[in-house]
């Protein structure tokens, strides 16, 4: 598989990370994420809005919001490997002992919950879609926006996310597996100045940072070739 896009901007949010400054020296130095460390204050999400969401949601609006501020977007993606794994963990708590489920988990607790509450809070009738596909999400993510590219959308706003998994699974989880919330959004227009094909190999085996940080890393740091691993390919990226 080959594709190529323009990338025009981006923003993203993590345990002490937020402005672009902190991002880029998070880039440069190589550091890991401090999972420890705060989140930074929302300044685009309305509090009441703000209250009703998980932790990943509450990124993933508050960026996007930012983004839709700043440009003219035509279409949207959420993508999100876990989607609402916090809300959902709680109704079953609930079930499990007998407890009354609250009705906002249970409204709040579908896939893309988060980007309806992005054009809600934006007031903004834009098309969207939430997306999900394992250790490949973002990845496959980025196919989906060459699609819409593809389909005549000028500009799409992509946000990939996570909220803080429920302790409960950290049993089962591969240590280096991120487990606090994050959130990063891109904005892609067509264009060949990032291009990317896949080549077999892969690895089931978890990496320390989500696909769209490593992305992200990569870009920051001006790299012209890096690869993202896959769970059943290598998505080699290079700049033009």
């Amino acid at each position: 598989m080959n594709f190529a896009l323009h990338l025009t901007d981006w923003q993203a949010r993590a345990p002490g990370l937020s402005d672009s400054a902190e991002w880029l020296d998070w880039a440069q130095s190589g550091n890991a994420i401090d999972p420890t460390a705060p989140q930074a204050k929302l300044t685009a999400l309305p509090m009441m809005t703000a209250r009703r969401l998980s932790s990943g949601s509450k990124l993933a609006v508050e960026c996007g919001l930012s983004m839709l501020r700043r440009h003219a977007i035509d279409a949207v993606l959420y993508t999100s490997r876990h989607g609402e794994l916090e809300r959902n963990y709680r109704i079953l708590e609930a079930l499990a002992t007998q407890q009354d489920i609250s009705p906002t988990d249970f409204a709040l607790s579908v896939h893309n919950s988060a980007v309806g509450n992005l054009t809600i809070a934006a007031q903004q009738p834009v098309v969207s879609s939430s997306l999900s596909a394992g250790k490949d999400t973002f990845q496959q993510g980025l196919c989906e926006v060459v699609s819409l590219l593809q389909a005549g959308y000028q500009r799409v706003l992509m946000v990939d996310f996570d909220g803080n998994v429920p302790e409960f699974y950290h049993p089962d989880l591969a240590s280096s597996m991120p487990t606090w919330a994050y959130a990063v959004a891109l904005v892609f227009e067509a264009g060949n100045g990032l291009q990317c094909a896949t080549s077999s190999g892969g690895s089931e085996e978890e990496s320390g940072l989500p696909q769209s940080l490593t992305f992200l890393r990569h870009y920051l740091r001006d790299d012209s070739q890096f690869t993202i691993e896959g769970e059943v390919s290598h998505w080699n990226w290079c700049r033009a």
